[in-house]
């Protein structure tokens, strides 16, 4: 993977942590430019960017990203930052083809949980820190009216990034009830059969950009 953050000390500090979990870091980089120009010959699995960097420090982590996803399009992609952009998120997720991420930095509280992100993120997954998922809430009006409150919790979950498994295991439930719920949310949004993971995908974007 490749790691791409303007603050030598978070991204030194990023480096290690990820070497130390056992992943090989193939480059590190104090810009979004500099990322771009080295990852064709590169072509890592995955990068993990910051939102903000030089020179403007608004969203070259997120040009960056949609320009690598273009160049390389089975690259997971991680966005790391210490603020919430909602239109970020939404822009990220906007292919709707998975393997993203946006998590907060101060909110990523051990090595095991980055790992997990990581790893889902490899899977194809998407992975969105809770708050994130909660201002794209609330900052929305809710056209999904015709799910049931248990489906929004399993919607919620999903935009989290989490296995069918897990969120059977945060709801206090059976896999097969999660399953149900499901293929519910898929048809109630109209959602055809095209593969699960496309489908979920879709789902959690329908959930978001509400």
């Amino acid at each position: 993977m490749v790691v791409a953050d303007d603050s030598v000390l978070l991204r030194e500090g990023l480096v290690r942590v990820l070497i130390e979990a056992g992943h090989d870091v193939i480059g590190a980089y104090g810009d979004a430019d500099e990322l771009l120009a080295a990852a064709p010959a590169l072509a890592p699995d995955l990068a993990v960017l910051d939102v903000r960097m030089p020179p403007t420090f608004r969203d070259e982590g997120v040009r960056a990203a949609i320009a690598l996803r273009s160049l390389l399009p089975g690259t997971g992609i991680l966005l790391l930052s210490q603020y919430v952009e909602v239109a970020y998120a939404q822009e990220l997720l906007g292919s709707g083809t998975g393997g993203v991420g946006y998590l907060l930095k101060d909110r990523v509280a051990s090595l095991a949980e980055l790992a997990d992100a990581l790893d889902r993120i490899a899977g194809g997954g998407t992975v969105l820190d809770p708050e994130v998922v909660a201002q794209l809430i609330g900052r929305r009006h809710d056209p999904l009216a015709s799910l049931t409150a248990r489906e929004r919790e399993v919607l919620q979950l999903m935009a989290e990034g989490r296995t069918n498994a897990a969120i059977a295991t945060r709801l206090f439930i059976g896999v097969g009830a999660v399953e149900k719920n499901v293929t519910s949310i898929f048809g109630k949004l109209g959602l055809e059969d095209s593969g699960e993971d496309h489908r979920r995908v879709l789902a959690v974007l329908a959930w978001l950009q509400r």
